[in-house]
């Protein structure tokens, strides 16, 4: 095994900045985004306003670490679940377990936007990570085109997918998956459903298999 080169005091800031994280997502649990206060996160470490500064320069630096953690979790349970031999069902079941694991985590990407935060360029990069999974899984479904609007349309506006060779039929099939599986997910975790009665659990079975053709 190769020499350990971080040092003590990398260690010290890495493990100061995990427990500010784990703090502002405990925060976010009872408080939202939009509430999230630094000061609060300080005192609750037994820590300065300028020493946590330290750490995070700013509200949305601390948030952008945040989404960025949520969306590197995402795409890496995606990833393993397609390496698993996940098929689409598979990877659609996989969001909503990830969903549920951590209701919090999916809303700071998926729930009500931030005002006056914008997220930086790299946080897409790993959405994109995520729906390339979703698109190799519907690739190796081999989808026959539909003649429908929205494929012509993608087949000159792919800029969202790395590789051009994919099919604009492979393409929308994608973009239902992703739209329906958030579409359930978003109104669960909002509890929209609450006091209606059934099984949401179902009901995104429902819409998978609706997507599938089954």
């Amino acid at each position: 095994m190769g020499a350990d080169v971080t040092g003590p005091r990398e260690r010290y800031r890495a493990q100061v900045r995990a427990e500010i994280k784990q703090r502002a997502w405990e925060q976010l649990a009872t408080t939202g985004v939009s509430a999230l206060s630094l000061k609060a996160i300080a005192e609750h470490l037994g820590m300065s306003g300028p020493a946590l500064y330290r750490y995070f320069a700013s509200r949305d630096e601390l948030i952008t670490a945040l989404i960025r953690d949520a969306y590197r979790s995402l795409a890496d349970t995606l990833r393993a679940a397609a390496d698993a031999g996940a098929d689409v069902a598979g990877l659609a079941r996989a969001v909503r377990a990830w969903a549920l694991d951590d209701p919090q985590r999916y809303l700071l990407i998926w729930g009500t936007p931030v005002p006056g935060y914008h997220a930086p360029d790299d946080t897409t990069a790993i959405s994109a990570e995520i729906m390339a999974t979703v698109v190799d899984a519907y690739r190796s479904r081999d989808v026959p085109p539909s003649g429908r609007r929205i494929e012509a349309h993608l087949d000159g506006h792919r800029g969202w997918i790395a590789d051009p060779t994919v099919p604009a039929a492979t393409l929308r099939q994608a973009l239902a998956f992703w739209t329906r599986v958030h579409g359930v997910l978003s109104l669960e975790l909002a509890g929209h459903f609450a006091g209606m009665g059934f099984d949401p659990a179902l009901l995104f079975d429902d819409e998978i298999d609706d997507l599938l053709g089954r």
